[in-house]
């Protein structure tokens, strides 16, 4: 295999490790640095939804003593099966929406211009949402959560379904917005993503298993590993840094990120691959 190639693939593992959990689009940047590192084309999209599950190995690596005391306590545990039923009714609204229009966005959406909109529009609704006063916050803990509320935040994920929406910001800020805690919001979000994400990525390949081969493997491979190693540290960084810390500078990031994009394209200085 040509070493360029693994070279793009380890690139492409970090960009969707560092911005996977963060409300700033992993898509969205993956279809950028793609564009950029000229490694587009349909196998490229399989493979980018695929090494996601590398991301979400770290999750499960920093979140392994709850996930196991879940798994422990379904049987006779109510604050366990409390919470693996609110994370599976958050789950299958995005299920039902990518399965009738998944087709047709990756069509039409995956563009660069798409996700520099969604960019500035994701920043001004983060800064709008870290102006609601703190009285606002009712649910402190994922423990705290009823199934409406789980029904809700798995309702906003599905504006994740385009491009440059963002999962995570989509699942924490609209979270936040639902009255969640910051904390809440961005537990739930991760704990979300175990399925979604391995969801995905497991229906895509099997999905496209035609466009793949055994002289595939070494790539998908590359772009997992570094995908983990990335996402495992944002993930501790970012548990340490929401403590503190607020949204906004990704907010005003997302702003700044999709007006570069917008004049860059506009000004020719960057051929962006639709």
């Amino acid at each position: 295999m040509d070493f360029a190639l693994w070279i793009k693939a380890a690139v492409m593992g970090i960009v969707e490790g560092l911005t996977e959990f963060l409300p700033v689009s992993s898509t969205g940047h993956l279809i950028l640095a793609g564009s950029l590192l000229d490694f587009t084309g349909d196998k490229i999209k399989v493979f980018e939804i695929a090494i996601q599950t590398g991301a979400i190995f770290a999750v499960i690596l920093v979140y392994w003593q709850r996930i196991r005391d879940t798994m422990l306590g379904l049987g006779s545990q109510p604050r366990a099966q409390r919470f693996a039923l609110n994370v599976v009714i958050a789950f299958v609204p995005a299920v039902l929406l990518g399965l009738l229009f998944g087709k047709a966005i990756k069509a039409h959406l995956f563009t660069p211009l798409v996700v520099a909109t969604t960019f500035i529009v994701g920043g001004f609704i983060i800064l709008w949402a870290e102006r609601r006063p703190a009285s606002a916050v009712r649910v402190h803990s994922v423990d705290d959560m009823c199934g409406l509320d789980a029904l809700k935040v798995g309702l906003v994920q599905c504006l994740a379904l385009i491009p440059g929406t963002s999962r995570s910001g989509a699942t924490i800020i609209g979270g936040m917005l639902l009255g969640l805690s910051r904390k809440a919001a961005t537990d739930f979000s991760f704990f979300l993503a175990i399925p979604t994400l391995v969801g995905a990525g497991a229906y895509s390949l099997v999905k496209e298993r035609a466009l793949l081969s055994a002289d595939d493997a070494p790539l998908f491979a590359i772009g997992l590993v570094f995908s983990f190693l990335s996402a495992w540290l944002c993930v501790r960084w970012l548990l340490r840094y929401i403590a503190t810390h607020d949204f906004v500078p990704f907010a005003w990031y997302r702003i700044a990120f999709g007006l570069v994009v917008l004049f860059t394209a506009w000004s020719g200085w960057v051929r962006w691959a639709e």
